[in-house]
C-alpha cells in the first residue's frame, strides 16, 4: 500500500531534520578544539567536560549502534513495544554518536602536552564529583550486565524477563548523565571567573539549532507511526535534546548578557584562576 502525499511529506521532513540536526551537533564539537588550538591553551575549558563526555559518547555510540544494527536489540525491543515495534533510531543517529565520540576523544588528548603541545593547567585532575560519577557509571554497565547474564530469563535473551535490552537502557542513562553533569562544571567555571573566554559560544548555537532539530525528529516520526512511546523508547535522544537546550539557555546568557563585556583582556586572569581552581584537569591515564 503506498503512502499518501502528507506521510510521504512527513518522512522527508524526517530526513532533512535528521541529517540537519547531524551536521549542526556533528559541527558543534569543531569550535572548541580549534578554539583551543588556535589560542595554544585549554585555559576557559574545564577537563570535566571531555573527561565525561567521552564516556557519555562512547556509551551513546553502543546504545544507538545496537538499536540500529543487532537483531537482538531490536527484536527485544519489538517485543516491549508492539504498537510501535521499530525504533525510532535512524542512521545519522548512529554516525553522530560515532562521530562525537571521535571528537570528544581529540579534545581530551588536547590536556596531553606531549601530543598538541598546548598550555595546560600544572593541577591537572579531573574534580572528585566527576571522577566519582564516571566510575559510578561504570560500575552501573558492569552490574547491569552481571545481573542480566545471572538472572535474565534464557540468558537475559527473552525479552519478558531481565534482557540485553535493558543493558542497552542503562547505558544510555549512562549518556544522560553525563551530558547533565559535563555542564555544570563548566557553567561553575564561567560563574566564577565572570567570564566566557576560553569557552566556544559557536559550539553553543550550533547545539541550539541540533537540539530542536532532534526533537522535531523525534516527534514526527512517533506520529508516523501513530504510537508516542516512540518518544520514550528513545529516551536518550529525547533527554539529550532537552537537557542541552537548558544548559545552552544558561551558556548563551552568561556570554551575551551576564559577561558580554568580559574580553580577551581577562586571559592573564583566566589562567591563573584555572590552574589553581577551575580546570584542575589531569589525564585519566596518567600516572
Amino acid at each position: 500500500m503506498m503512502d499518501s502525499e502528507g506521510v510521504v511529506f512527513l518522512k522527508a521532513v524526517s530526513t532533512l531534520c535528521g541529517w540537519s540536526y547531524f551536521l549542526a551537533w556533528s559541527l558543534s564539537f569543531y569550535p572548541q578544539p580549534f578554539k583551543n588550538y588556535m589560542r595554544g591553551s585549554t585555559s576557559g575549558l574545564t577537563f570535566d567536560f571531555p573527561f565525561i563526555n567521552t564516556l557519555g559518547f562512547a556509551s551513546y555510540t553502543i546504545t544507538q549502534g545496537c538499536l540500529l544494527f543487532s537483531p537482538t536489540i531490536r527484536a527485544q525491543y519489538a517485543s516491549r513495544h508492539p504498537a510501535s515495534p521499530k525504533p525510532t533510531v535512524q542512521v545519522n543517529d548512529f554516525v553522530f554518536a560515532l562521530h562525537g565520540f571521535i571528537l570528544c576523544v581529540i579534545t581530551y588528548t588536547q590536556f596531553y602536552p606531549c601530543i598538541w603541545g598546548l598550555k595546560v593547567s600544572s593541577r591537572t585532575r579531573a574534580s572528585r564529583p566527576t571522577t566519582i560519577i564516571f566510575w559510578g557509571c561504570i560500575a552501573a554497565v558492569l552490574l547491569a550486565c552481571f545481573v542480566v547474564e545471572v538472572h535474565g530469563k534464557n540468558g537475559g535473551y527473552d525479552p519478558k524477563g531481565l534482557a540485553w535490552i535493558d543493558v542497552i537502557i542503562v547505558l544510555g542513562y549512562v549518556k544522560l548523565v553525563a551530558t547533565l553533569v559535563k555542564y555544570i562544571p563548566q557553567v561553575n567555571s564561567n560563574y566564577r571567573r565572570k567570564s566566557t573566554v576560553g569557552w566556544s559560544i559557536g559550539q553553543i548555537l550550533l547545539d541550539v539549532s541540533g537540539s530542536i532539530l532532534s526533537l522535531l525528529q523525534l516527534v514526527i516520526d512517533s506520529s508516523l507511526q501513530a504510537d508516542w512511546s516512540g518518544i520514550t523508547g528513545n529516551t536518550p535522544k529525547l533527554f539529550l535534546a532537552n537537557i542541552t537546550l537548558v544548559f545552552d539557555a544558561i551558556f548563551l546568557t552568561q556570554h551575551f548578557i551576564l559577561y558580554k563585556d568580559a574580553t580577551s583582556s581577562n586571559e592573564t586572569y583566566e589562567e591563573s584562576d584555572s590552574d589553581d581552581d577551575v580546570t584542575q584537569a589531569q589525564p585519566l591515564l596518567s600516572g
